[in-house]
């Protein structure tokens, strides 16, 4: 495998100082000791629950080639006999090294932000421009303060298109990371009432999601939504940066890359695009309006930098929703089959309503029932019951007449639907299980939605431990 960096050139870029017998180079950065490959240099990263530095020994036993640990815990290290890099602050010595890769590279740099679809958008950039070069890309969501830093580090040389996603929950995040990101495209998918308990209203969001226009490089372009209400406002400050190539997707009839038509199915979506006058027929494989419009932005990406358009049309077709955003599980009670739908990474007001939208593009089968299984939306203040409350009028219009509910803002939507839907409420994940364990039924169709801190992804764990999984190919009965 071809060597990352060599440790010289990390020395220098983080003004480290070495300490034994260092190898030539490391072949990659990981900040866990526990899924560290051989050959890896592992960063002793102090966090806010853990401090890297107690798990070296770990890290040097599962094959990392040399540490990177702070001058300070440096004594309390003991014996410890292997090769290091010494710096005063491990992070910073991160963000050096990242700024660095940065700074050496010659990809197109493109950079995702937005209350919604920042990692759908991201992981589509990093299929779609993969026929036309290298694609390097975050891993996950690692979008914050460590996760920006260990992507830009991790990126090789030979990189020829960098897709980063950038995060934020409060105002000013966005810039320091965008700074060390310095794209050529910056896309912001779209302005939803995310973190709205941070935020005193959308435009402060949208202010917020418009810092990563400050990054971008001389002469870069910017992605906006057309169809979003905060469209305007991120134009003007756009432009009053000086940014002159602003693009737009979506419906809007003055969209650059527009969506002139969709057709979506339980498990794929059809769109017909227009873009510089010509309209393409996209097939992707998976469900949901929202996932048309990351398309959309994906494929205007692909027009700006010059990568292969018919070949990214193509890729979508392979695209397959990921694990807490929208991947399907069919499995077997031992009576029949039933389907989950798995959304349990993160909720706003905006992604349950898309989320609300698949489900009931979902057909059950037999007797089988469409299932709303939806946890608090963190991060809502003021705005909690309300936002919570609103979620019945998606819910009815979808014809939903099952909802599992769990947490105390979801007493608002429990209240606020009428006596069809039968509505069930548990005060915490933990007595929610057993409810869906011991009440899903063949046929049933599942959709399980919350906020990360609620922690639904145990309802899919636990359903997946309980129920066999059924291949695509057998019939449900």
């Amino acid at each position: 495998m071809s060597l990352l960096w060599t440790t010289r050139d990390m020395i220098a870029a983080m003004a480290g100082r070495p300490l034994g017998t260092l190898p030539e180079g490391i072949t990659g950065i990981s900040i866990d000791s526990r899924s560290i490959q051989p050959g890896e240099a592992f960063f002793a990263i102090k966090g806010d629950r853990v401090d890297g530095h107690d798990y070296a020994s770990m890290a040097m036993a599962n094959g990392a080639a040399l540490l990177v640990v702070s001058e300070a815990r440096l004594p309390a290290m003991g014996r410890l006999t292997v090769p290091m890099i010494v710096v005063e602050d491990v992070l910073a010595a991160l963000v050096k090294l990242g700024m660095a890769a940065r700074a050496r590279s010659r990809a197109q740099i493109i950079a995702v932000t937005g209350s919604v679809g920042k990692t759908t958008t991201k992981e589509m950039l990093r299929q779609v421009l993969a026929p036309s070069g290298k694609v390097h890309a975050s891993v996950a969501s690692f979008n914050n303060h460590w996760g920006v830093p260990l992507t830009l580090a991790r990126m090789p040389l030979d990189t020829y298109f960098g897709v980063f996603e950038v995060g934020m929950n409060h105002p000013d995040e966005i810039r320091p990371l965008v700074k060390m990101i310095q794209p050529h495209v910056a896309v912001i998918t779209t302005i939803a009432p995310a973190h709205l308990g941070n935020f005193k209203s959308i435009k402060e969001i949208a202010t917020a999601k418009a810092e990563i226009f400050e990054g971008l490089v001389p002469g870069g372009d910017v992605v906006l939504n057309r169809d979003n209400d905060q469209y305007n406002y991120l134009e003007r400050t756009a432009q009053a940066l000086g940014i002159e190539h602003i693009h737009s997707f979506g419906q809007h009839a003055k969209a650059e890359f527009r969506l002139a038509e969709f057709n979506g199915s339980d498990q794929s979506s059809t769109l017909w695009i227009t873009i510089d006058g010509e309209t393409k027929e996209v097939a992707i494989g998976a469900p949901g309006r929202h996932i048309a419009e990351n398309a959309l932005a994906a494929l205007g990406v692909v027009k700006i930098v010059g990568a292969d358009l018919d070949q990214a049309v193509a890729a979508l077709a392979r695209l397959q929703p990921e694990k807490g955003r929208g991947k399907r599980h069919k499995l077997s009670t031992g009576h029949g089959v039933f389907t989950v739908i798995d959304e349990s990474y993160n909720a706003n007001p905006t992604s349950m309503r898309a989320a609300i939208a698949v489900l009931a593009s979902s057909a059950p089968t037999g007797a089988g029932r469409r299932i709303a299984v939806l946890g608090d939306m963190l991060e809502m203040g003021d705005y909690s019951e309300k936002v919570h409350a609103d979620l019945a009028g998606p819910l009815l219009a979808a014809g939903i007449e099952h909802v599992w509910l769990v947490g105390p803002e979801m007493i608002a939507l429990k209240d606020s639907l009428p006596d069809s839907v039968r509505v069930t409420h548990r005060a915490t994940t933990t007595e929610l299980i057993e409810y869906v364990l011991n009440s899903v039924a063949a046929g049933d169709v599942l959709m399980v939605k919350s906020s990360l801190g609620i922690g639904f992804g145990k309802i899919v764990a636990a359903l997946l431990d309980k129920f066999p999984p059924v291949a695509d190919t057998q019939r449900e009965f």
